[in-house]
């Protein structure tokens, strides 16, 4: 490719773009589920809840509130986003809800989280 990102293919190969139109239909439903999760993990606050749920298992708007410095209305409406894109979940204990991570949501967000720990870096090797 040039300067102006022009394409000039010689050959298409049809039996690789017939089998990737494939492969990306057979797997549809898990794309639109992994793009919704990623875009509510795109917000550094919601990425800071999960990561957070993640570490201690479950915790309720106040806690999640004290620990952000955040109003307990602002956390809730995260929450709110998170539990509608149905990657958390609630159990209510008296007055207070508790949230945690869907167990199926944790499987691809723990990647992530090592990430973000250090627990998963790779060494620049010299």
């Amino acid at each position: 490719m040039d300067n102006n990102q022009s394409c000039i293919r010689v050959f298409a190969d049809k039996v690789q773009i017939d089998n990737c139109r494939r492969t990306l239909q057979a797997n549809e439903k898990a794309f639109g589920k992994l793009s919704n999760l990623l875009a509510l993990a795109g917000n550094e606050v919601r990425l800071k809840i999960l990561f957070l749920l993640e570490e201690e298992k479950e915790l309720c708007p106040c806690d999640l509130s004290d620990i952000l410095g955040m109003s307990i209305p602002a956390v809730s409406q995260h929450l709110r986003k998170l539990k509608d894109g149905n990657i958390i979940e609630g159990r209510r204990d008296g007055q207070t809800i508790f949230y945690s991570l869907k167990p199926e949501q944790l499987t691809l967000l723990r990647p992530f989280f090592k990430i973000i720990t250090g627990k998963n870096l790779i060494k620049e090797t010299v």
